[in-house]
C-alpha cells in the first residue's frame, strides 16, 4: 500500500534527522482551508483526504485527528495504513497535546514545516514540553519525488461596490482605532478581497497565492512577480502598493522598527513569519480587522448575490428534474458531471465553489463523501440522495444542500427528513435583536432534532464569501460558544442555514440555503435583525410528512415554494415548469 510505503519512508528520515514526531497539518503558509496541491502533505502521507485533520507520525507509530464531519471518511481512508484515526473532541480521546506529551521525552525534537503550523499551535506546544527541541525542516518535501509545482496564476480584477483605496481607507481607520501600527495579512481570502483581485491558485476558491504587510505609510504585497500583468501593477502601485518577492516578508518583518504594535493573528500566522518579528516591537495577537470588514456584504455586492442565487436556483432545479427522471440509469459521479454541466450553461459561471458531495444511500452519512472511482456506485431507482454542491459566478458564490428523492423512501425516512426541515425553517424565520450570534440561534435549527434525542456532529452554519471561500468568518452557527466565535450577526452578513441528520450504513439528511442578515425594526427594545432567504430550489414533498409539522411551519414551506415556483418557473423548459408546479404545489 502506498500509505505504508510513504509512512515508512518519513520514519526512516525522521530517524536520520533525530527527530522523534513530525506533524503534518492541513494547511498551506497561509491556513487555508482548501490548498492547492504543492500543499496536500498530509493526504500524501495519509491517504486521508478531507479538508480538515492533522497527521502525527512518530518513529514507530502515526495518528490522525480529525473532526465530526470526517469520522466515517476517515475511517474508510485509513483503513490498512497503520494510522490510527483520532475522533477529536470524543470522550478519551487525547488531544494532539497531550498525545506528544505521552510519548515524548525531555530530549526528544519535534519536526514540521514552520510555514504550515499556526503560531498558536507550535506556542502550545513549547508551553507543555519546553524541554522539547522544535525542528522546523519540510521532511515530507524530501520524499515526494514527483510533487506538484506551486501554483502561479494569473490574477484578474473584480471591484464590486467599492474602490481599493476605499477599503484601504477604512482599514487604516480601523487599525488606528485599534491602537495597531501595522497589520501582518497572511489570508488569502483577506488579501484578495482588500485589494479587489481574484486568481486560480487554489482549486474552488479563487484567490492567488500572497501576502501583504500594512504599515503606516506603506503597504507591500508579496507576490510571485508573473501572476500580474503590467496593467494590473501599474494600478496597484497608483493606490500606493509595493510589489515584492512572495518569499520575502520574513526579510522586511525583522526590520521593523522597536516599539511599534503589530496586530498578528497567532490563530492563522505561521509559526515562521512570527518568529521573524523582533522581540522589541509588541505584538497585538487578534483577527486581522478585514476579516469582519469583508463578512458584511455592501448593497451593490447584496443585490450580485441575488442574482447569483437566482441562477444557481435555475440550475439545482434543473439538475434535481433531471435526477429523477434517470434514477436506476446514472452513477454518482455521473450525477456530479451533470450539476458542473448545468451550472456552466449559466452566464457568469466561473467554477464549482467545492468538490460536489454527490451521496446516494448509505454514501449520504458520510457528512463531506464525494465519489471517486472506486467508490462510485449506480444511484437506484429508490431512497435518498444527498447533493450538497455550490458554485462561483461573477455575481457571488452559492452553497446548497438537497436530499432528493429517487424512489419510494420508508416512514424511518420521511420522519428524519421531516425533523431536520423543520429546524431548517425555524432558524431560517428567526427574528433577533441585534448582538446575537450563532450559539444564541443554534437550538432553533437542532431543537425538533433535540426534542427527539438526535443531533449531528457538525456546525448548522457558515459565512459564505463573495467569489472567494465557500467557507467565511467570523460569523458561525454552533451551540458551543468557542465553536461559534461569539461575532454577533450585523447587516450583510451571509450565513447557511444546514441541519442534518446521518444514520450510519442507512441514509444521510441535509437542508442547505443561505441566508442574508438584514436590519428590521428597531424600536424601544432596539434594532431587530432577520434572514432574507437567497436559496431558490424546492424541497423534495414526497419525503415530507406534514403530520410532524406545525401549522406555523407549513405554511412557512408553503410561502417558500410559491416564491420559487414564482422565481425560477420563467427559466425552465415547459416540461420541468410543470414539475416545479407539483413540487411546490400548497401542504
Amino acid at each position: 500500500m502506498k500509505q505504508q510505503e510513504r509512512l515508512k519512508q518519513l520514519q526512516l528520515l525522521m530517524k536520520k534527522k533525530c527527530v522523534s514526531a513530525y506533524i503534518i497539518p492541513t494547511e498551506d503558509f497561509h491556513s487555508s482551508e482548501y490548498v492547492g496541491e504543492y500543499f496536500k502533505s498530509r493526504a500524501f502521507i495519509s491517504g486521508f483526504t478531507g479538508s480538515a485533520g492533522t497527521l502525527v507520525v512518530l518513529r514507530d507509530e502515526a495518528a490522525l485527528w480529525t473532526d465530526g464531519r470526517y469520522f466515517l471518511q476517515a475511517a474508510n481512508e485509513l483503513a490498512g495504513s497503520g494510522i490510527k484515526l483520532m475522533k477529536s473532541g470524543q470522550p478519551g480521546v487525547p488531544t494532539i497535546e497531550e498525545y506528544l506529551v505521552s510519548h515524548l521525552k525531555e530530549d526528544d525534537a519535534i519536526g514540521f514545516d514552520g510555514r504550515t503550523i499556526s503560531s498558536h499551535f507550535a506556542e502550545g506546544l513549547k508551553e507543555k514540553m519546553p524541554q522539547v527541541a522544535f525542528s522546523g525542516e519540510d521532511l515530507v518535501d524530501e520524499i515526494w519525488q514527483d510533487r506538484p509545482t506551486i501554483s502561479k496564476q494569473p490574477v484578474w480584477e473584480l471591484e464590486v461596490g467599492e474602490s481599493r483605496k476605499e477599503k484601504i481607507k477604512r482599514l487604516y481607520e480601523e487599525l488606528k482605532s485599534q491602537g495597531a501600527d501595522v497589520l501582518v495579512e497572511t489570508s488569502l481570502e483577506n488579501i484578495a478581497w482588500l485589494l479587489n483581485l481574484r486568481g486560480k491558485d487554489v482549486e474552488f476558491t479563487p484567490v492567488f497565492l500572497a501576502y501583504l504587510l500594512v504599515e503606516q505609510q506603506k503597504i507591500t504585497l508579496f507576490v510571485h512577480d508573473e501572476i500580474l500583468n503590467s496593467s494590473i501593477k501599474e494600478k496597484l502601485e497608483n493606490d500606493g502598493i509595493t510589489i515584492a518577492s512572495y518569499n520575502g516578508m520574513n526579510a522586511l518583518l525583522r526590520q521593523l522598527p522597536s516599539k511599534m504594535k503589530v496586530i498578528v493573528d497567532k490563530a492563522s500566522v505561521n509559526y515562521q513569519l512570527t518568529q521573524s518579528i523582533p522581540e522589541s516591537v509588541t505584538i497585538l495577537d487578534r483577527p486581522s480587522p478585514i476579516h469582519l470588514m469583508k463578512a458584511k456584504k455592501n448593497l451593490v455586492e447584496m443585490e450580485n448575490i441575488r442574482k447569483a442565487h437566482l441562477k444557481d436556483g435555475v440550475a439545482v432545479t434543473k439538475f434535481i428534474y433531471w435526477l429523477k427522471n434517470h434514477a436506476g440509469q446514472v452513477t454518482e459521479l455521473e450525477a456530479s458531471d451533470k450539476i458542473r454541466e448545468l451550472r456552466s450553461e449559466q452566464e457568469g459561471f466561473i467554477d464549482l465553489s467545492f468538490t460536489s458531495i454527490i451521496a446516494y444511500g448509505p454514501h449520504g452519512a458520510i457528512v463531506h463523501y464525494h465519489p471517486e472511482p472506486e467508490s462510485d456506485v449506480t444511484i437506484e431507482a429508490k431512497g435518498l440522495l444527498l447533493a450538497d454542491t455550490g458554485g462561483h459566478y461573477k455575481e457571488g458564490t452559492t452553497d446548497i444542500t438537497r436530499t432528493i428523492v429517487v424512489g419510494p423512501v420508508n416512514e424511518e425516512e420521511k420522519r428524519a427528513f421531516t425533523l431536520v426541515l423543520r429546524g431548517h425553517l425555524n432558524l431560517a424565520a428567526a427574528k433577533f435583536l441585534k448582538g446575537n450570534c450563532g450559539a444564541n440561534l443554534d437550538y432553533l435549527a437542532r431543537g425538533p432534532l433535540w426534542e427527539n434525542g438526535l443531533d449531528y456532529n457538525h456546525g448548522t452554519g457558515h459565512g459564505v464569501g463573495y467569489v472567494l471561500s465557500v467557507h467565511e468568518g467570523p460569523q458561525r452557527l454552533h451551540y458551543d460558544v468557542k465553536r461559534s466565535k461569539n461575532t454577533p450577526f450585523e447587516e450583510g452578513m451571509l450565513i447557511t442555514d444546514e441541519p442534518g441528520l446521518y444514520l450510519t450504513d442507512k441514509f444521510g439528511i441535509r437542508h442547505e440555503n443561505v441566508l442574508l442578515c438584514r436590519e428590521g425594526e428597531k424600536n424601544d427594545y432596539g434594532q431587530f435583525m432577520y434572514f432574507e432567504n437567497l436559496t431558490l430550489v424546492p424541497f423534495d414533498r414526497e419525503a415530507i410528512e406534514p403530520s410532524l409539522m406545525t401549522k406555523e411551519e407549513l405554511c412557512r414551506l408553503n410561502n417558500y415554494h410559491k416564491r420559487v415556483y414564482k422565481e425560477i418557473s420563467p427559466y425552465l423548459t415547459d416540461e420541468e415548469a410543470k414539475w416545479l408546479e407539483e413540487a411546490t404545489k400548497e401542504m
